[in-house]
């Protein structure tokens, strides 16, 4: 026997796990879509404001307003002149001390050595660079200016070496020739790397020896070229930053630094190579810091350092430039700026972006994000559901008309099958029918015991059973489809069906007010929403209703309600309600059998018509062809025994004036809801009407 053996599903994620819940963030696309704005205009303002409901996370402009703070924070830490002004107080104090010693002795020594103290030059780098060899007579002298030399060496090499500063503070020469040896493999490894050479292994075994002078601990070369690139651009940015006498001033100490600390020729290599494999990073711009505190030049390096990382994340998370997506986001520079929690946010960020092109709710086409027919649906659902909970509990249900019919749910009885009929087959009443029929003719009683074959059908299968039938009236229906003797015989009498509620069906026509007007007044999205909460109604609980959605500006168009959902506003002048009457017309005379329903959603009178010719013509004020020729359309919808119920959006005395003509001719009626309460109005209105 074959032998199972059962465990966790670690095969990817959970097969059977609910699909990702994405409904608060398409209503939320979905809403600012109804106001007007594009789709991909809607999901960006939606990740700029973060996700809505219980998922809770912040959004785009949280994050971006934290690194703003951040970056004001960086520049208030300090002046980037703190090194030149350490090095000028430790020369004084040096020169200080020698002249101390000095004063005392009478001899001509004394007095050339203070000559030459008093020919320094002004600039802190060329008086170290002639100090440099000056015989100190001061010991005291001798250690401050020795100090000087080092703090220059350790800041010069943290600017570059984050956290060097801190490894060379014992002054250990050894520390300094394991400084000199790394920088000479570091070049080597590059210049490998530049003739192609380089593997993994050599960075490896160079991260083996000098790994602890890396805290950022790099994966590989790209990395710590990434790491060491943006330092140096920074330091560049430091002296940039600075005026032309600082700048010359520090560049000039650094690199009397770097030649006693014979680094100056790896330096000088070292920052080549990184620009030419990073011209991107901004190499001379300036930096503006408003802070009191002087900065080292390393401490002054990393906070530049940490400014440029702000400034190309503060841009992406702006998504102002075309074609941006949160893919664009580093994570690793969120992490940096904003901790762990932010990063969370983003993920769960483009978590919904990625779910609502995978759920089938956006797709992209010819580069542009469109609703689906699937997130249209879910849209008008939406709307209707906020519809309903704005009624009374007691207007809400079904309003179906029970009565024997073709369509609807089942009663719960069953009646005779006749021709033509399409409710489902009844099979324990036609079977019990045959089986107590058959027992009557065989003169024995009717225990219900007998055999029914499969692919038992209705006799609307056709001609085939009544030429079975034939004289003897029955069928008997075997396994196999045989005759069996001992089978039950079907008549034609047998068979019933499933009764089902009768529901009338009502041709519904929706015409909806487009013209720049409805925009002006901000019943534009209203608008909308409520033509989805009524299709949603119609298709999910009134099916066999026909709906038809009319927009009208200067002419009129049937909408789908994918269309309507992302329709754009057009700057047209015209209310051509003639040419939507006649389009409703002609909806209503395809379904002759069907109760008409009229609903008129406007804010404005009429004050355009199709002339002979099929071209518009707007006037305003309305003149008499436009008021004759809509009426006209009016009164042929009276004799179809359709009436026009009109929502109106304004309180316009012209448009008052015009509806109340069309109520006297055509018996309907006049609402003049808020716009926040149109949707109510108009599904109640058609509920009410499906009542009767």
């Amino acid at each position: 026997m074959s032998r199972y053996r059962y465990g966790a599903y670690e095969d990817g994620p959970d097969p059977l796990a609910p699909p990702y819940d994405v409904r608060d963030a398409l209503d939320a696309v979905g809403d600012s879509v109804l106001d007007g704005a594009r789709p991909d205009d809607a999901l960006r303002e939606l990740l700029r404001r973060g996700l809505p409901g219980a998922q809770g996370r912040r959004g785009l402009d949280d994050m971006l307003r934290q690194v703003r703070e951040r970056r004001r924070a960086l520049r208030d830490r300090g002046r980037l002149d703190g090194t030149l002004e350490q090095a000028r107080a430790l020369l004084d104090t040096a020169i200080g001390q020698e002249r101390a010693e000095l004063f005392p002795d009478p001899g001509d020594d004394a007095r050339l050595r203070e000559a030459e103290l008093d020919t320094l030059p002004s600039d802190t780098s060329q008086a170290i660079r002639r100090l440099s060899d000056y015989d100190w007579r001061s010991a005291a002298a001798r250690r401050t200016f020795e100090q000087l030399k080092d703090l220059l060496r350790r800041e010069v090499l943290d600017a570059q070496f984050q956290g060097m500063k801190q490894a060379l503070e014992n002054q250990d020469p050894a520390a300094m020739q394991r400084v000199k040896d790394m920088m000479a493999d570091l070049n080597a490894m590059l210049e490998r790397d530049a003739r192609g050479e380089h593997t993994q292994d050599d960075f490896d075994r160079f991260m083996g020896e000098y790994g602890d002078m890396f805290p950022d601990d790099p994966q590989n070369l790209e990395e710590l070229v990434d790491s060491l690139a943006r330092r140096a651009a920074a330091m560049d940015r430091l002296l940039a930053s600075l005026s032309p006498e600082q700048r010359a001033e520090l560049a000039g100490l650094m690199e009397q630094a770097m030649q006693d600390a014979g680094l100056a020729m790896e330096m000088t290599r070292l920052g080549d190579a990184l620009r030419a494999r990073r011209p991107d990073l901004g190499w001379g711009q300036s930096e503006q810091m408003t802070g009191e505190n002087p900065l080292g030049v390393g401490d002054a390096t990393t906070a530049l350092a940490e400014l440029a990382d702000l400034s190309e994340l503060e841009a992406a998370l702006g998504q102002d430039y075309p074609g941006a997506r949160l893919d664009d986001i580093d994570e690793d520079a969120v992490r940096r700026a904003l901790g762990r929690q932010a990063v969370d946010d983003l993920a769960a960020l483009r978590r919904i972006e990625a779910e609502l092109e995978r759920q089938g709710y956006l797709q992209r086409r010819r580069g542009k994000l469109e609703l689906t027919p699937k997130a249209v649906r879910r849209l008008g659902e939406t709307a209707l559901r906020r519809v309903f909970s704005q009624l009374a509990s007691g207007r809400q249900g079904d309003h179906d008309q029970r009565d024997a019919g073709q369509a609807g749910e089942l009663t719960g009885s069953s009646r005779e099958w006749r021709f033509g009929d399409e409710q489902p087959l009844d099979v324990v009443r036609t079977v019990s029918n045959a089986i107590r029929r058959s027992a009557m003719e065989r003169g024995a009683p009717a225990t219900g015991t007998g055999e029914l074959g499969a692919g038992l059908v209705p006799p609307q299968a056709g001609a085939e059973v009544t030429e079975r039938v034939g004289t003897s009236g029955a069928v008997a229906v075997g396994g196999n489809g045989a005759r069996r003797p001992n089978g039950v015989r079907l008549s034609v009498d047998d068979f019933e069906v499933h009764e089902t509620e009768r529901r009338t069906g009502a041709a519904v026509c929706l015409l909806v007010d487009l013209s720049y007007s409805m925009v002006l007044r901000g019943t534009w999205a209203a608008a909308k929403q409520t033509t989805l909460a009524l299709h949603s109604l119609v298709t999910s609980k009134f099916p066999q209703d026909a709906i038809q959605i009319i927009g009208f500006s200067n002419y009129a168009r049937v909408l789908h309600p994918t269309e309507m959902a992302g329709l754009d506003w057009d700057m047209v002048q015209g209310t051509n309600l003639h040419h939507a009457l006649m389009i409703a017309g002609r909806h209503l005379d395809r379904h002759p059998d069907f109760e008409p329903i009229v609903l008129v959603v406007t804010d404005g009178e009429p004050t355009a018509h199709l002339r002979p010719d099929g071209r518009s013509l707007f006037d305003y004020p309305p003149s008499t062809d436009t008021l004759v020729l809509t009426l006209a359309e009016v009164d042929k919808m009276t004799r179809r025994g359709a009436c026009m119920n009109f929502f109106m959006l304004a309180e316009d005395r012209r448009l008052v004036s015009f509806v109340e003509e069309v109520a006297r001719r055509n018996g309907g009626r006049v609402f003049a809801p808020d716009a926040d309460r149109l949707g109510e109005y108009v599904v109640s209105d058609y509920l009410r009407v499906r009542r009767a």
